[in-house]
C-alpha cells in the first residue's frame, strides 16, 4: 500500500494523478451535452474513431516529416480530426436518411475503428521508429504520461472548456430546442461541429491514459451521476466535471496505491461507485426517494378513497 506522501513524492505517480484528473474534469463537463442530447453513444463513436486519426498522425510524422511520431499535440490533432468526422458522419446519416441515430452511430464506429485496426497492424508490422507501445491507445497506459503530455492535455482541454463557455447559449439552445435555435438563425451544422469538436477533444486527451475501449465511461458516467443531484444545466456541467475529476483522481491513486492494477478500469469502477451512490442517495431523484414518494402517494390516495367511501 502506497501512502499519500510517497505517492505525491513520486514523479510518475504525480503525472498519472494530475493527468487523469484533468481528463476526468474536461470529459465530465463536456460529456453533459452528449448526455442531454441523448447521444451518449457518440462518445464511444468518437473514442474508437480517434484511433485511426492518432495512428495516421504518427505515420505522417515518422514517414513524411521524419520527426518523432509520439508528439502529443500531433496525435491530438489527428484524433480530433477523425473523431469529429465520425460524429458528423453519424449525424449526417441520421438527418438525411431514415436510419435511426443509434444505427448510424454504430455504422460510423465500426467503419472508423476498422480502419484504425488496419493502420495499427501496418504500424506493428512495419519498421517505424518509436512504434513501441502504440497499442496502448486501445486499452490505455497512464504511466506513460509525461510533463509535456500533461501540459498539452491541460492546454487543449482548457481550450475546449473555453469554447463551451463562449458558445454556451448556442450549445444550450441546440441541445434543448434545436428547432427554435434554427428559427433564431443559428446554423445547426456549425453549432454541431463546434459542440462535437469540444466533446472530441475531451475524449481524445484521455485515450492515451484510459484507452478507446473505456473512455466512454469517463464521458457518460459523470453526467449521469450529476443529473441525479441537479436540474439546471450550469449545475450539471459543474458537478459532472467535479465527479469526473474526483473519480479519475481517486481511481488513479487506488490503482497505484493498492497494487499493480491498470489505471483505466479502476477509474471506471470508481466513477461507477459515484454513480451508484448518486442513484441511491440523491435527495430528488434517488431510487429510495422515488420509492418513498410513490408509497406516500399511494397511501394518500388510499386514505382519500376510504374517506369518500365512509362519507357515502
Amino acid at each position: 500500500m502506497v501512502d499519500p506522501i510517497e505517492f505525491f513524492g513520486n514523479h510518475t505517480f504525480r503525472m498519472v494523478f494530475f493527468g487523469t484528473t484533468v481528463i476526468g474534469l474536461v470529459a465530465g463537463a463536456l460529456g453533459s451535452f452528449a448526455y442531454l442530447r441523448k447521444q451518449s453513444l457518440i462518445s464511444d463513436v468518437i473514442a474508437h474513431s480517434a484511433l485511426p486519426g492518432a495512428l495516421l498522425a504518427f505515420l505522417t510524422a515518422v514517414v513524411v516529416l521524419g520527426v518523432s511520431g509520439r508528439n502529443m499535440l500531433g496525435l491530438i490533432v489527428g484524433a480530433v480530426t477523425t473523431g469529429t468526422l465520425a460524429a458528423l458522419f453519424a449525424n449526417s446519416i441520421a438527418a438525411r436518411t431514415k436510419i435511426r441515430i443509434d444505427t448510424a452511430m454504430a455504422i460510423s464506429l465500426t467503419v472508423f475503428f476498422g480502419a484504425g485496426m488496419i493502420v495499427l497492424r501496418i504500424i506493428a508490422n512495419g519498421p517505424f521508429p518509436g512504434k513501441g507501445g502504440i497499442e496502448d491507445y486501445l486499452f490505455g497506459n497512464a504511466s506513460v504520461i509525461t510533463i509535456a503530455d500533461l501540459a498539452t492535455s491541460t492546454a487543449v482541454g482548457a481550450l475546449a472548456l473555453i469554447l463551451m463557455l463562449v458558445f454556451w447559449k448556442e450549445f444550450t439552445l441546440r441541445t434543448f430546442d434545436p428547432v427554435h435555435s434554427t428559427v433564431l438563425g443559428f446554423r445547426a451544422s456549425v453549432i454541431d461541429t463546434l459542440m462535437f469538436t469540444t466533446i472530441v477533444i475531451a475524449i481524445v486527451i484521455g485515450v492515451q491514459a484510459v484507452g478507446v475501449v473505456l473512455m466512454i465511461a469517463v464521458v457518460v458516467t459523470p453526467p449521469a451521476a450529476a443529473r441525479q443531484w441537479t436540474s439546471t444545466l450550469p449545475g450539471m456541467v459543474a458537478l459532472s466535471g467535479a465527479f469526473g475529476a474526483i473519480g479519475s483522481g481517486v481511481g488513479a491513486y487506488l490503482s497505484i496505491a493498492v497494487g499493480n492494477i491498470p489505471t483505466g478500469p479502476v477509474i471506471v469502477l470508481t466513477l461507477f461507485v459515484i454513480f451508484l451512490v448518486s442513484l441511491l442517495a440523491s435527495p430528488r431523484r434517488s431510487v429510495i426517494t422515488t420509492t418513498l414518494r410513490r408509497a406516500r402517494a399511494r397511501e394518500s390516495l388510499r386514505r382519500e378513497l376510504l374517506t369518500e367511501t365512509t362519507d357515502r
